[in-house]
């Protein structure tokens, strides 16, 4: 197959028949991603021809999708995102932590996506926030970006949160920099049984407001004696809270930054083959120590689970917070930088300031269009519109 094989192959060769046996189990948005996702750079969205301005060579180039979901069309929006974030890069060290809801209550996340992804959102940084501010940790303002994923390497749902911060922080009176130990962030301990405590009352609000909806086998959670005692029980288990050491320096951080922050339920790579029976994908084993192996899965089971990571229509999967939030961002990096410029205070030496980001300060230049002919310039000659519904063949360049 040209091109190397695609999660579109799936939903082109296996739609059809999954739209018709599972017509009451999709939505609505789950039908424009597999739409928008099969009609991906063939001649259904449009496109235009580029002839290359020395030796002729003309070539068709049809449009991308730029759907969220689609693992072709994340590049371009990952590239700018990425850019943007180097200006805000601090001389110090980052560290990535990762929050993630145990699996009964992983059920009522997926029937309540909205909320339960928003309350998530809201536990996990108000958490680092909190333990951070407390002088017997930190004692410090911090901030960072935090990234939903909803997946695991199978495609199961799993939802979790990675944040990835700066290690140190404004102090309460923002006079200096407070740094964090050469190698340490937070305690996981503390902050696992925070979340915990957070995202659970916070459920309780969303439940004793009517925002949550249960149906199928936590049907019985409609009653609020057993939503009592199922919330009872997730505390009295440990979350999962997870702190990676630091990155190496800004390169690095930018560098995961834009694996992860555009990132899809699977990645085209992935792909081993596609039959008429069955899609086989690599994916990472973590019980047994990040073993690879390939899973083969009914084509109607692969298009389900990649489908379960299909976000509300208007649902922001990035988000900072702290010094890094919107509203206060530029003041407070601003502020960051002149701190950082006077000498430490806090725990870390001058030595553990982190490298120097200047090389980090301005974005790279997008690459041109170029012709594979002969390298020249490829300009753009002529348009071609979007065909109508239905007649457009679905050939891929």
């Amino acid at each position: 197959m040209a091109g190397g094989l695609e999660v579109a192959d799936v939903f082109r060769r296996h739609g059809p028949a999954f739209r018709a046996t599972r017509a009451e189990h999709l939505d609505r948005d789950q039908r424009r991603v597999m739409g928008a996702i099969e009609a991906c750079r063939t001649a259904a969205p449009g496109g235009h021809v580029r002839r290359c301005a020395d030796c002729g060579h003309a070539a068709i180039a049809y449009n991308s999708c730029r759907n969220r979901h689609c693992p072709k069309c994340q590049g371009a929006a990952r590239a700018a995102w990425v850019a943007a974030r180097r200006a805000e890069l601090l001389p110090v060290p980052y560290f990535h932590v990762v929050l993630t809801l145990p699996a009964p209550v992983g059920a009522i996340a997926f029937q309540n996506k909205a909320a339960v992804y928003a309350i998530l959102f809201r536990a996990a940084a108000e958490t680092l926030r909190v333990i951070a501010a407390d002088p017997r940790h930190l004692g410090a303002e911090i901030g960072g970006v935090a990234v939903l994923h909803t997946w695991g390497q199978a495609m199961q749902h799993h939802p979790h949160v990675h944040c990835i911060v700066p290690g140190g922080g404004l102090s309460p009176d923002r006079t200096h920099w407070v740094a964090c130990p050469l190698g340490f962030f937070l305690s996981v301990k503390v902050l696992g049984r925070l979340f915990r405590r957070l995202f659970l009352e916070r459920l309780a609000a969303a439940f004793a407001n009517g925002d949550l909806r249960f149906s199928g086998e936590i049907a019985p959670l409609t009653e609020p004696g057993a939503f009592t005692a199922h919330c009872a029980a997730l505390r009295r288990i440990d979350w999962g809270v997870y702190s990676k050491p630091p990155f190496g320096g800004p390169e690095q951080v930018l560098a995961y930054l834009g694996r992860y922050t555009h990132r899809v339920a699977i990645a085209n790579s992935r792909l081993v083959a596609i039959t008429d029976d069955a899609v086989s994908f690599r994916w990472k084993d973590y019980r047994h120590e990040g073993r690879r192996k390939v899973m083969t899965l009914e084509p109607a089971e692969f298009m389900r689970r990649f489908l379960l990571h299909v976000l509300p229509p208007g649902f922001h999967r990035i988000r900072h917070f702290g010094f890094l939030a919107n509203g206060h961002r530029a003041a407070r990096l601003a502020l960051c930088r002149q701190l950082l410029v006077q000498p430490a205070a806090g725990r870390q030496g001058k030595r553990d300031a982190g490298p120097d980001n200047r090389r980090c300060a301005a974005p790279r230049q997008p690459e041109l269009d170029v012709c594979p002919c002969c390298g020249s310039l490829a300009l753009i000659l002529s348009t071609l519109p979007r065909a109508p519904p239905h007649s457009a063949p679905v050939t891929r360049r």
